[in-house]
This record gives C-alpha cells, structure tokens and sequence, in this order.
C-alpha cells in the first residue's frame, strides 16, 4: 500500500487494524468467506477505471476492447462451470439479481411464493421491510415447526391456493438440501416461473458437493463472496430463453455501470472453482460443519432441524436463556465472529431474535478441520456460560488466539 500510506495514513492503518481483526479472530458469519490474494488483486486493478453500460459489442462508451473480453471470460467460463445455458455476470448484488429475474418475468403487483425469513428464507424474497414486498404481493411458506425442514406437500397446497407467477426456492438460514426437482414439478402444477437463489450454496454446487439447482429452474442467482470465494457481486444462471429479458432487466432496468473489476473477479473465482484446492475446500466445509452441529448437540444445544447439509447450522438458544444478540456480544468479545439469527419460533413475536447462524465456510479456507470445529466449540461453550467470568473469557480468547496464529489466513487460501 505504496501510495495508499501516502495519501492516506488513516486509511492505510485503518486497513491494517481489518487484516489483523481478520487474522486473529475466528470469522464463522456464514455470509462471509476468506479469498485468494489474486482475486484482492483483481479487484484492486486498473479496471476500476473503466465506465461501461451494455454488453460486449454494444456498449455505449468507447475503449471497451479489453472489457468486452473480460466479460465475455467471466461469461464462457461462469457457464462451463455450472453447466448453464445463459448468464449475466453484471449485476451489483444478490439482491440486484433477485430484482432484475423478479422484473423480467413478473408485472408489477404478480404473486410470488418464497421461504419465510424467520424460517430460513432472505430479506430480498418479499419481506416487508425489502423494496421486493412494495412490486410484488408475496407468500411464504414456512419449515415443518418440528422438525425444521421444508414441508413441501404445504408448499404445493399454498401454490394452488396462491397461484403465483414465480415461486422462489431458496434461502440465507436453512441448513439443509433443497428438493428442487420437487418444487419444480409443484412450480408446473400451477404454470409458475422456478427461481433458485442459491446465494450462500454457489460454492457448494460449482464443487458438485451438493446436488445442483441449475437442470430444474428457470432461474438460478447467487453471489460470489460466501462459500464461492470469490469478489463482491451478484450472477444470473437461466434458461436460454430468458436471457435476451433478463439482459435487458439487468441493464437497463435495475441497474447503470456494472463494475468491471468485480466481473474480472468473477471470470477468475470461476477458473479457479474447478481446481482441485477449490474443490478440497468445499468438501472440508460440509464435513466441518457435521462435526460442529454434532458437537454442539452433545452439549444440549438445540440445533434447526437437528444438522446440516451444507456449510451452515442454526442454534436455538432459547432453551439455555439466551438471546441472539447478547450471545453474538459476548462471542465477539473474545473473538468469535458470527451473527444473530431468527429462528421459526421468532416469527411469533416481533423483534424477538433467539438464535445464532454459524457458518465454516471461512475457518475451512483457512485448513481447519473436525478436530478444531470440536475446539471452536468448547469455546463458544465455554464464553456463552461464563458471560460474566472474566478469567474464563480470557482463557477463551487465548483459545481463540492460538488457533487463529496456528493456520493464518494467507498462508492457507
């Protein structure tokens, strides 16, 4: 940072207080993950200089020669990777990209069936407090209240009640597979449009360690920054028929000038998803997963559907009185990274949060395995009993410390 601790000191050091906070804490928000230092790169490049509005060919400022190009490798090599018939690298966000399938294939005021925040669903799938839910009149489906899994014979009753024009199959909180062969025939039954956000699973589905979206839906969007690995920014994965429609939502209908160095990133997390680190990584973040939902069940903690199949858990600390944001303070203090989190339960009672989500994505880029997720938590354990023991929150974040020092972060991603 040459010229950055020139222009800027406070900025330069500002910089380095975030890379020590990333080395020597535990990072276990599902939403977040640990990438190569050549996609910083990337990201960093002299492609931020460029301004750009349409796609390769047309665009609508010239010295476009070289970003044609690297939009045209985000686009060949995004679709080898996960077999797709069309793809639009431009999008901003998750959300931008949920917005433009929403504004391709809907009118204003169409119904929309999606998963319930509380129940693991995401903000940008017709929640109240989401632009989505002012364009569009959703309704959700909820997570069997037993045994936290979708119930999708009740998906199938409300879609033939509902009658939506798109049902949405996807979720930021759900630890389990999604049957989405199942819900696409549920989506035929009513002559509704498939849209898979697979946002937190992308890394998942390019390692092809989970079964993928992609053959069922009409749809499928995701982000790059969680299990993918990769830089910030949002794709859209659909059927060749849908992406002249989709093209034009994107561009320009949710959004204007589309980063290009994020869409570099993009070109390059896709070369590197199918390399064999990649792949490791992916494997090892379901397995740790596993072995911590299983830990943590062995001391009592009630855990959403009782596991997990991919790379994150939801914990119910209802039953050891705790409340979601007191749990994520106490954590945070010695050096565990997570965030609060609805559970089903929550749905009942407005404002009430008692859960946490955890997420391997991140300490598994770093190499740890089963053995440290065991570790990890006793720790948690260990702070979320003694909140107010000052001597046996130390003893943690020296815990927290000496695993973060023994597989740091450049020297593993």
């Amino acid at each position: 940072m040459l010229y950055l601790s020139r222009d800027d000191p406070e900025l330069t050091q500002l910089v380095s207080d975030e890379k020590n906070r990333l080395n020597n804490t535990l990072n276990l928000i599902a939403a977040e993950n640990h990438s190569p230092q050549s996609i910083l790169e990337i990201m960093g490049s002299d492609f931020n200089t460029k301004t750009i509005e349409g796609y390769p060919g047309k665009r609508f400022h010239a010295g476009c020669a070289y970003v044609d190009r690297v939009e045209n490798l985000a686009i060949e090599r995004g679709k080898s990777l996960f077999g797709a018939e069309y793809i639009n690298v431009q999008p901003h966000s998750g959300t931008s990209a949920n917005l433009a399938v929403y504004f391709s294939a809907l009118h204003i005021g169409d119904r929309v069936l999606a998963m319930s925040l509380p129940h693991g669903g995401h903000l940008s799938h017709g929640h109240p407090a989401s632009i989505t839910s002012k364009c569009f009149d959703f309704s959700h489906y909820e997570v069997n209240p037993e045994t936290g899994l979708i119930d999708y014979d009740k998906i199938r009753d409300l879609a033939h009640s509902v009658k939506p024009k798109m049902i949405v199959a996807g979720a930021s909180s759900y630890p389990r597979l999604i049957d989405y062969r199942r819900i696409a025939g549920i989506a035929k039954e009513v002559s509704a449009f498939l849209l898979a956000d697979m946002a937190h699973l992308a890394g998942l589905v390019a390692a092809k360690v989970i079964p993928s979206p992609i053959p069922h839906c009409d749809f499928v969007t995701f982000t790059c920054y969680k299990t993918m690995m990769g830089g910030r920014g949002g794709v859209i994965l659909c059927k060749k028929i849908h992406g002249r429609k989709i093209d034009k939502a994107v561009f320009p209908g949710c959004q204007g000038t589309s980063a290009v160095s994020l869409m570099a990133a993009k070109a390059l997390i896709f070369k590197l998803a199918v390399e064999e680190k990649f792949i490791s990584i992916q494997k090892k973040t379901i397995e740790n997963a596993r072995a911590m939902a299983m830990a943590f069940m062995k001391k009592g903690y009630r855990i959403i559907s009782n596991g997990t199949d991919n790379h994150l858990i939801v914990i119910d600390l209802t039953s050891k009185d705790i409340t979601g944001k007191s749990a994520e303070n106490c954590l945070e203090s010695v050096g565990i990274i997570l965030n609060r989190n609805m559970v089903p339960e929550d749905a009942k009672k407005t404002g009430k949060v008692s859960g946490i989500r955890i997420g391997n994505g991140a300490v598994s880029a770093r190499g740890m395995g089963k053995s440290h997720m065991r570790q990890i938590v006793d720790l948690i354990d260990i702070a979320l009993m003694s909140p107010a023991k000052k001597d046996m929150l130390t003893e943690v974040k020296d815990g927290v410390l000496k695993l973060c020092q023994a597989f740091p972060i450049n020297g593993s991603v």
